[in-house]
């Protein structure tokens, strides 16, 4: 006697009733206009986070670097002269030393606006520059600490503040030379870059 095993058959999807929409897509449609709009904002910043980055502190660095174009406008100015006059063991007059972290600022900022070719230089630049400008913590220890405190002063705030930018920039570094170079997926072997 032979048994033959008989498989259901289901009837064709046309036939088939539509699932019931998902309890998220009924509250979807309920939710205010003010919270799709925030929704489609946060979306759209997600997207742009990195670009939205660079630019700010491009513009930061734009203007700081326009400042010390005019003469004391910026109110860092006496203290950045003071802190190259230093690391160049006063060979330069100050005023050559002003414009030069005036160009070299505001050049900063136009190669994080701008990105694309000028956005690798601009962050080279950028590192190099924190570290002279965190070696003003070591180099005017007077004027950035605190009398008889590991507090530090206005101007020492002024400097420290700065690892903000640090690590701003170090996040679109790491996504800028990743994407270059390719990155590599948790085995090891390397990820072709993307576009």
């Amino acid at each position: 006697m032979s048994s033959h095993a008989v498989e259901p058959s289901l009837p064709p999807t046309a036939d088939r009733p539509e699932p019931p929409p998902h309890k998220n897509e009924f509250d979807r449609a309920r939710r205010p206009a003010g919270f799709r709009a925030l929704r489609r904002l946060t979306e759209h910043v997600d997207a742009h986070a990195l670009a939205l980055l660079r630019a700010t502190v491009g513009i930061v660095f734009v203007g700081f670097g326009v400042l010390k174009l005019f003469p004391s406008a910026s109110p860092a100015e006496q203290l950045a002269v003071d802190a190259a006059t230093k690391m160049t063991l006063g060979l330069l007059p100050e005023t050559v030393l002003l414009l030069s972290l005036a160009a070299l600022e505001t050049a900063i900022g136009i190669g994080l606006i701008a990105g694309r070719r000028l956005l690798r230089p601009a962050l080279l630049a950028f590192f190099l520059h924190m570290g002279g400008v965190f070696s003003t913590l070591f180099l005017l220890p007077d004027a950035m600490w605190q009398p008889h405190s590991p507090a530090p002063t206005m101007e020492g705030q002024y400097v420290v503040k700065n690892v903000v930018l640090v690590a701003v920039c170090l996040v679109v570094a790491a996504n800028e030379w990743s994407r270059g170079a390719g990155t590599r997926r948790p085995d090891g072997t390397a990820r072709p870059p993307t576009g």
